[in-house]
């Protein structure tokens, strides 16, 4: 009889020990379900806080190009920029003297449609199936004649993970004269 009891004791050990890893199991499955969950309510608030910052950075730096080039001085004068691209696309635009950002955003920078006016710099808001398209541009065609590397041909600086340097140059007069010719080129 001994040997009865015994092997029950057992058969219920065993069961008691199983039930014990099932409900572990079971305990991780939840966690990960509620982690999962809340990584999907939380990502997408991430990336339009990531999102605003760089629209935010992005409109300082072309206000620096800005400046840049307005105050470059005498002919000759060459001044260095150092530009990080980290999303989107920057867009010297040497044929129609511009100077754009464009990006994808999961942020909406303004109402869609809508265009803000900061200082120089026009920030468009265009709404797309999925995102907004954020497009930031400063138009530098009634002072300026603007090339790169003296030809006037577009320049896209795509994302990177370092820095692009930037010369901007003061060439003297444009085409037409009454324009002060600017030349961007990187190092």
């Amino acid at each position: 009889m001994k040997k009865r009891g015994n092997r029950r004791e057992k058969i219920i050990s065993k069961d008691k020990h199983g039930q014990v890893w099932v409900e572990t199991v079971v305990y991780l499955l939840i966690a990960f379900v509620m982690m999962g969950l809340v990584l999907s309510f939380i990502k997408p608030k991430i990336e339009e806080m990531r999102d605003k910052t760089i629209i935010e950075q992005t409109v300082e730096v072309i206000k620096e190009i800005d400046s840049s080039i307005v105050t470059i001085g005498s002919p000759g004068n060459k001044r260095l920029l150092e530009i990080g691209v980290r999303k989107g696309t920057l867009n010297i635009d040497a044929e129609n003297n511009a100077v754009i950002f464009e990006m994808e955003s999961a942020y909406a920078y303004s109402e869609a449609g809508a265009t803000i006016q900061s200082g120089n710099v026009e920030v468009t808001t265009q709404e797309t199936a999925r995102n907004y398209n954020i497009i930031i541009k400063r138009d530098f065609n009634q002072e300026y004649d603007l090339t790169y590397d003296n030809l006037q041909l577009p320049k896209a600086l795509t994302k990177s993970p370092t820095a692009y340097n930037i010369y901007i140059t003061n060439k003297g007069e444009g085409n037409p004269p009454s324009k002060i010719w600017i030349d961007f080129s990187l190092q």
